[in-house]
């Protein structure tokens, strides 16, 4: 019996482990975001803490110099959590970016399997035909020897 070989199967391997890398980067990014998401999380609890202890602050005794450090601390934690917005923004793009490829990734796989799938339907196809094309000519041969020996 034959056997199916596909010719484009290195292109559909080839296609298979360019999926895998980029489901890979895109794990990374996924990562790489919720990482950066984690940080301005942390960032927006340290700048609650903050205005919390100015709260606290204003109720008791007034201290000037506590008062000005709290504000400073809550002014740096808005350029902090400004700076973590730009690269939380960055790491979404990239994740995007790592989405777009592995998306277009498993589409090439996709196609090159329904290929496969198709070749090896065709293969099917053609072995019944040879096969069917074998069994009519050793039918006509048994019959024919048969009226050979009839005869």
């Amino acid at each position: 019996m034959a056997k199916f070989r596909y010719r484009m199967q290195s292109i559909l391997d080839i296609k298979s482990k360019m999926e895998t890398q980029a489901k890979q980067e895109f794990a990374a990014a996924k990562n790489a975001l919720d990482k950066e998401e984690e940080i301005l999380m942390g960032l927006h609890k340290r700048k609650t803490l903050y205005e919390q202890e100015g709260r606290e602050l204003l109720k008791g005794h007034l201290i000037v110099r506590d008062i000005n450090d709290n504000k400073e601390a809550i002014l740096r934690m808005e350029d902090f959590i400004s700076t973590q917005l730009v690269q939380v923004n960055k790491a979404q793009a990239r994740l995007e970016s790592a989405r777009e490829r592995m998306t277009n990734a498993m589409k090439e796989r996709k196609t090159y399997e329904t290929l496969k799938e198709k070749a090896f339907d065709d293969f099917i196809l053609e072995l019944n035909h040879q096969e069917s094309k074998e069994v009519d000519e050793l039918t006509s041969y048994t019959y024919g020897q048969k009226r050979q020996v009839n005869q």
